[in-house]
């Protein structure tokens, strides 16, 4: 069976290191060979996309393959026909699958019965693309440290659910500051707190969170699929939003991150994002060569 990247838990710590190894030398033009080199990748859509499907398209084209776009409209995963089925014939076509979508479920079925790697481009519970690029970007700006001091202030969605996933394989001091009824998924809350190389912290107290933190992480409120909860979600996390006076109690060499789309002015402000601090646009370069690092490892 072919490896697959459905979270970040499906890499042992060593193999986040390689793909960390492999994504700093993706970013230097060291693609050779290109192990797409003669074949064409499935990137089945079912959300909206602007960096997920640019990066992805881009990296495919880099590694030498040819990206296919598939829109929900034309497949209707698990509606039209099964996603076993669906697996199964994409796999005689395609030397890898991407999907971007909202069932995590779906993403585990492709893989299940997929004979090509498949690579998880998002979906409501994780986006192990973005964390690892993200965790690459820290280490560029940071430099070497035992372990980072990741503050996340928001709603506890699938960005902070895989931040807990990557504390399960790599040292993180990671303190999550959200309201009571928007913390991440417990299970995989508990998953990282047995990990006693890292600690996490949940916390209503944004400053508690954010106190010498090295990263400030933040992301929408209100993610795709819940528009209809946005008033409400700002409502009960309104003071998380990531401004000038939260900001100020990180440590003064600190870094802001956000995975972008934001919605300024909410759970960051104008001043925070375009601040000397924030490399939200070198995450959104990154996502680019860490998505070619992790296609280049699956297809080893």
């Amino acid at each position: 069976m072919p490896r697959s990247l459905c979270q970040i838990t499906d890499f042992t710590s060593e193999e986040i290191k390689q793909v960390f190894d492999l994504c700093a030398g993706m970013k230097k033009g060291e693609i050779s060979p290109k192990p797409l080199q003669g074949k064409s990748v499935a990137c089945i859509f079912t959300k909206a996309s602007l960096r997920t499907r640019i990066s992805f398209e881009v990296g495919i084209s880099e590694l030498g393959g040819n990206a296919i776009y598939v829109t929900d409209n034309e497949i209707k995963l698990g509606q039209r026909e099964s996603v076993a089925d669906a697996a199964r014939v994409l796999s005689r076509y395609v030397g890898l699958i991407m999907i971007r979508t909202f069932k995590q479920s779906d993403v585990e079925e492709l893989a299940k019965y997929a004979s090509v790697p498949v690579v998880n481009g998002l979906t409501d519970l994780v986006h192990p693309c973005q964390i690892l690029g993200d965790y690459f970007t820290a280490m560029e700006h940071l430099g070497s440290k035992d372990r980072y001091k990741i503050a996340y202030v928001g709603d506890g969605n699938n960005i902070t659910n895989s931040w807990l996933n990557l504390a399960t394989r790599i040292p993180i001091d990671f303190r999550i500051g959200t309201a009571a009824n928007c913390t991440p998924d417990a299970d995989l809350l508990e998953k990282a707190r047995n990990n006693s190389d890292s600690s996490i912290l949940l916390t209503e107290d944004p400053k508690e969170a954010v106190a010498g933190a090295d990263v400030v992480y933040t992301d929408v409120w209100a993610s795709m699929g819940e528009k209809h909860l946005a008033e409400e979600k700002a409502s009960r996390l309104k003071k998380y939003q990531l401004n000038s006076s939260l900001l100020a109690l990180a440590d003064p060499n600190a870094i802001v991150m956000h995975c972008l789309p934001a919605e300024r002015g909410r759970e960051i402000t104008d001043e925070v994002m375009n601040s000397p601090q924030s490399v939200v646009f070198d995450e959104a370069e990154n996502r680019l060569h860490i998505q070619k690092a992790i296609m280049a490892f699956l297809l080893r």
